[in-house]
């Protein structure tokens, strides 16, 4: 049988309902850790709890204590797999980081819940029994890391919460799951062909995230020229423009050397130096916007801060950003 890690880190699958006010919020143990006996049939599983947040509270900094804690078990304790429970608020987040910056193979796989652990339908204990059958399947090595909700498998690069309650809130807008989860077992339909992997010790960058709008200006974009931060994600309008108004403030800080990622706001297709008249894709390359390949907002912000551990030079990071 798999040796098999289970990690928690809190969240809503962690939570329970007050059926008196109707709020959800944490409670001292675990509730997974009593409600699934079932859990050593698909292997040899070993439980810890690394901390128990909500993921709103979730920062670089436990990410890259949970990227150290699983490459630990990966090189030293002979670990087959891992299943990390993790609130649905920033889980994608934290699954891209991993994918990103993790050395080993084995299969380590993000879970967590839509509804608390006492609620009717509850949605924690299934998923996280989904999760077990695909971190102990020899086929989910070598995949990068996965998300797995609603018996589907997902690629961390890919899948976004597209709901802000529906148990199916996971999706892959562009290319859809990579597999599903069945009584029998799992089954891949596809894989990626490519994965990235940055060797990181710390994350010290800073960068934020602006989305674009109808009559935007350069206000924000000036406010942080003058502020401390590292990099800039913009999510732009359609293919990759931004309103002409604001290009006062993307020179601003280009000629502060403080690099700028453009992104699309739509959560299909990708940026491109199409159009030429003033703000549009073409005139930003020009001035030296580095353009993402169907990144989301929150993933370049990610990738930006990993890769800027390394380099800062514009041909590099736009290399970085095409794959």
């Amino acid at each position: 049988m798999k040796n098999i890690l289970i990690l928690h880190t809190g969240g809503t699958i962690a939570m329970k309902e007050d059926k008196t006010s109707g709020s959800v919020g944490q409670v001292g143990n675990h509730p997974l850790h009593d409600s699934l006996a079932s859990l050593h049939e698909f292997g040899n599983i070993k439980m810890e709890d690394v901390f128990n947040l909500p993921s709103p509270h979730i920062t670089s900094k436990e990410m890259l204590i949970l990227r150290d804690r699983i490459d630990r078990a990966a090189n030293q304790e002979d670990i087959d797999g891992v299943v990390l429970t993790h609130g649905t608020d920033t889980l994608e987040e934290t699954a891209y980081f991993l994918d990103l910056t993790l050395s080993t193979n084995i299969p380590v796989v993000l879970t967590g819940a839509m509804r608390s652990s006492n609620e009717v339908g509850s949605d924690g204990p299934y998923n996280l029994l989904s999760s077990l059958k695909v971190a102990a399947s020899d086929e989910a090595n070598g995949k990068g890391v996965l998300v797995v909700l609603n018996d589907e498998v997902h690629t961390a690069k890919n899948v976004t919460k597209t709901h802000t309650s529906n148990i199916a809130t996971f999706q892959s807008p562009q290319y859809g799951p990579v597999g599903i989860v069945t009584k029998r077992g799992v089954s891949f339909h596809h894989v990626p062909i490519n994965r990235e992997q940055f060797n990181i010790n710390e994350i010290s960058k800073k960068v934020t995230l602006l989305k674009a709008y109808a009559g935007m200006d350069s206000s924000l974009l000036n406010v942080l020229k003058d502020m401390d931060i590292d990099g800039v994600i913009i999510e732009a309008l359609g293919q990759g423009n931004l309103p002409p108004a604001t290009l006062s403030g993307v020179k601003a800080l280009l000629k502060k050397q403080i690099p700028i990622v453009l992104v699309s706001r739509c959560f299909n297709g990708i940026v491109q130096d199409t159009y030429s008249y003033e703000g549009g894709g073409r005139q930003l390359k020009e001035l030296g916007v580095i353009f993402s390949n169907g990144l989301s907002g929150q993933k370049a912000r990610i990738k930006l801060m990993i890769a800027l551990n390394q380099t800062q030079e514009y041909k590099e990071l736009q290399e970085i950003f095409f794959i």
